[in-house]
């Protein structure tokens, strides 16, 4: 075995063991929430296209930071199937079906939509923040980004790419999807390189929350289920019973 096959062994095996183990005992139906997302970004994506759907679609999942506040909490968790009319749509549904797909049988359905939201609402909250501060800010972004329609799948595929290269333990990958994003916003500095980051940023809150509690969770179970002391054990064992070890 080569190297590179060895790293790839090491990097992925436990994910890939995952994955193939519940596709080959399910098919498509261990992936139903991704499956249902790939179907439903198609079908925002084909009434946004025609000319009596675009405003209905717009009303409902277009988010610009220059919206009221509670309106774009209202349309985000719907922006996230509404993929960018300038990209093509093949792309946001390749995403949504492996990552979502991935992550859906590893983390299960609920927690893959609570991390695909977190990592969408952190992208949308910086917005405003990043138009806040400016643009002399080093995180800081122009006013004309106010008014920038902000939808589509790729804050939530990065943020679960991340979480699901550092929960496997991939952590070459989940690093070189950081970086990727570090390298868009270095070389074309916009708004959707930078809400990357704020979902990648998010998503690292998320773990390191949840690697402090299982570490947490460790330290109680093993104060509370340790052995007794050598000296109390011994003294219950009473003077006629020798050590047998």
């Amino acid at each position: 075995m080569t190297t590179l096959a060895r790293w790839a062994r090491a990097e992925w095996e436990p994910l890939f063991t995952a994955v193939r183990g519940r596709l080959r005992e399910r098919r498509w139906r261990a992936v139903p929430t991704a499956v249902t997302a790939v179907c439903l970004t198609a079908v925002l994506h084909c009434v946004h296209n025609q000319s009596w759907g675009y405003r209905f679609v717009q009303d409902i999942g277009a988010v610009r930071a220059e919206d009221p506040l509670w309106l774009a909490l209202l349309r985000t968790p719907l922006s996230l199937f509404v993929p960018a009319l300038d990209l093509p749509v093949w792309g946001a549904l390749a995403q949504i079906l492996v990552v979502f797909g991935v992550a859906e049988i590893c983390l299960g359905r609920w927690r893959t939509l609570l991390i695909a939201y977190v990592a969408t609402l952190a992208g949308t909250l910086y917005a405003r923040l990043g138009i806040w501060l400016g643009p002399d800010f080093p995180l800081g972004l122009p006013i004309s980004d106010a008014r920038v329609v902000d939808t589509g799948p790729s804050a939530a595929v990065v943020g679960l790419a991340v979480y699901l290269g550092l929960r496997y333990r991939a952590y070459v990958t989940a690093g070189a999807v950081i970086g990727a994003m570090a390298v868009e916003v270095a070389v074309k500095e916009n708004l959707a390189g930078k809400e990357h980051l704020a979902a990648i940023a998010a998503v690292l809150v998320l773990c390191a929350a949840g690697e402090l509690r299982q570490r947490r969770s460790r330290d109680r179970a093993g104060s509370g289920s340790g052995a007794p002391p050598i000296q109390s054990w011994n003294a219950r064992r009473g003077p006629t019973q020798r050590r047998s070890w």
